[in-house]
């Protein structure tokens, strides 16, 4: 019933809106004096596409297609990549990884990267979460590797805290996920992570049969004080919320079942923490919509949830989540991650998906959302939260890619790929209380950055689309056999800008560790604020 009653509230809320574009209603009056001219300025149409790159520097290789398109032609002849404003710097390839990455400057100076890989394989040298010193961004060194068990394979949730200078995940373990949750203090040396606490946990399932069932890692989130680490738990349908108060003795404080309490889709996926911690933004994960559904207009599932978490940021006896409002679209589906952020001092909130109109990308997905008209790939949207139970979509980050009436031009490079093809995954701000710049990582149309100072206005200001340089056994991109030779790399992991440095590091899969510098006025804005808290 909660679904029937969102969708026919959508519906209405839709028909409202025609009305009132077209001058519907029931004010008849006439005259001057009654009815004096509408000197109210039209609304501005939504941008859905990102403004594209005005100018590339010298020596740079720019697109030579569409905006963020590899065209089938240069893949079969073997890419070489592209870049625009943006330069690789520094590399550590290793083995390759695949969905996470974070990065943390000590006390000393040190400045450190770590990223996920794959669980072991018999093809593996180095298994676990690299230790890598990018102190020098021109020279990075990879120092040690984490193998402790939830950092083998720590998925999409390896994430950092500044505040409380601490390295977390839990065990995401090819996306299955398990109980492992690892804490590792990084306040005396980056370089040399000391672990906490390494312990399994599980959750009160209310059942006198199975009172308790282990938590299953996938994604998370560390809140901005440091004191809650909330896990995204994609097979049991749940979020939870785990006290890291004590670092050494981790406990799970709550849990807030999708299933019966989310209006629209009912997977967790990733979320954000609001400054003071009494706010969850969580995304409500619809997968793979069927064909009948896409082409419902009044079916409206993938999207985000706005959650009180007051009661666990103050740590109450039985403390809940409570849901203050629900956001549904069509044009997207597995719902990854959100971003709450300031721009010119008003709340804003980034919601990234993974998947397309039609799902994950695969070429069937596309075309039936292009049959639709419909964006084929996810891309990441904005939305002013004034209102946190009525958000408002201010504009979408699609590129050229995204725009159905190009399917014909982008189908046949993705031929014979099956899943994540071309689109957003993840995105960071470059100061979650003063954003000016967001980058994002594209599978197949590599690193985009973007002038964000305009929420309304979004434009493309650098790019970077590393080639797949070789099959490395620590990539997903590998593992799902997607990997071509001479085809572009997965870029999917978070990104951390440098202001100091004017570097951007991030991970692609086939490419390992990468350091990014911007060209000369390019970024940082005049109004850029140094931060360590980006999402």
């Amino acid at each position: 019933m909660k679904e029937l009653k969102l969708h026919q509230t959508l519906l209405s809320t839709s028909i409202l809106l025609v009305l009132a574009a077209c001058g519907g209603g029931s004010n008849t009056a006439q005259g001057p004096d009654t009815n004096p001219p509408d000197t109210t300025p039209p609304p501005v149409a939504l941008q859905e596409f990102a403004t594209k790159v005005a100018a590339c520097s010298t020596g740079d290789t720019p697109e030579s297609g569409l905006q963020g398109q590899v065209p089938a032609a240069l893949r079969a002849s073997g890419f070489k990549g592209f870049n625009c404003n943006l330069q690789l710097i520094g590399q550590v390839q290793g083995e390759g990884g695949n969905w996470s990455s974070a990065t943390f400057r000590d006390k000393a100076g040190h400045r450190c990267a770590y990223h996920a890989t794959l669980t072991p394989t018999k093809t593996r040298q180095t298994p676990g979460v690299p230790v890598i010193d990018i102190t020098n961004p021109a020279a990075p060194q990879r120092i040690t590797s984490l193998t402790s068990k939830a950092m083998l394979d720590p998925w999409e949730s390896l994430r950092v805290n500044a505040k409380r200078q601490l390295l977390v995940a839990d065990n995401g373990t090819n996306s299955t996920g398990g109980p492992d949750f690892d804490v590792y203090d990084l306040s005396q040396d980056c370089r040399s992570p000391q672990l906490m606490s390494s312990i399994a946990l599980s959750y009160d399932t209310g059942k006198s049969d199975a009172p308790e069932k282990p938590i299953n890692g996938h994604e998370g989130t560390i809140s901005p004080d440091g004191l809650t680490y909330y896990v995204g738990d994609y097979t049991n349908y749940k979020y939870h919320a785990i006290d890291i108060t004590n670092p050494a003795r981790p406990k799970l404080i709550a849990t807030f079942d999708m299933t019966t309490e989310s209006p629209i889709a009912t997977r967790p996926h990733g979320l954000s923490v609001s400054p003071d911690g009494n706010r969850v933004y969580a995304v409500a994960d619809r997968a793979t919509p069927p064909l009948s559904e896409i082409q419902d207009p009044n079916i409206a599932l993938n999207g985000f949830l706005v959650l009180d978490t007051s009661e666990i940021q103050a740590r109450k006896p039985n403390a809940q989540m409570h849901i203050i409002s629900a956001t549904a679209f069509k044009d997207g589906s597995s719902a990854q991650h959100t971003i709450e952020t300031k721009i010119g001092g008003k709340p804003y909130m980034v919601m990234v998906d993974e998947g397309g109109s039609g799902g994950l990308g695969d070429p069937n997905s596309v075309k039936s959302a292009c049959a639709l008209g419909m964006a084929p790939f996810p891309m990441a949207r904005i939305y002013d939260m004034a209102d946190e139970k009525n958000p408002k979509l201010v504009s979408k980050l699609g590129l050229e890619t995204h725009d159905a009436k190009n399917c014909d031009t982008i189908l046949p490079d993705i031929s014979g790929l099956s899943i994540f093809t071309y689109g957003s995954h993840y995105c960071s701000v470059d100061n979650r209380e003063n954003a000016t710049a967001m980058a994002c990582s594209y599978f197949n149309s590599g690193i985009r950055v973007f002038d964000i100072r305009n929420p309304q206005q979004p434009k493309e200001i650098a790019y970077y689309n590393p080639k797949s340089p070789s099959s490395v056994p620590g990539s997903s991109q590998v593992s799902f056999g997607n990997w071509r030779e001479g085809g572009p790399d997965w870029c999917a992991s978070r990104l951390d800008f440098d202001k100091e440095t004017g570097t951007l590091t991030t991970m692609c899969q086939g490419n390992g560790l990468l350091v990014m510098k911007f060209q000369e006025g390019t970024w940082p804005f005049s109004e850029s604020i140094a931060s360590t808290l980006q999402n």
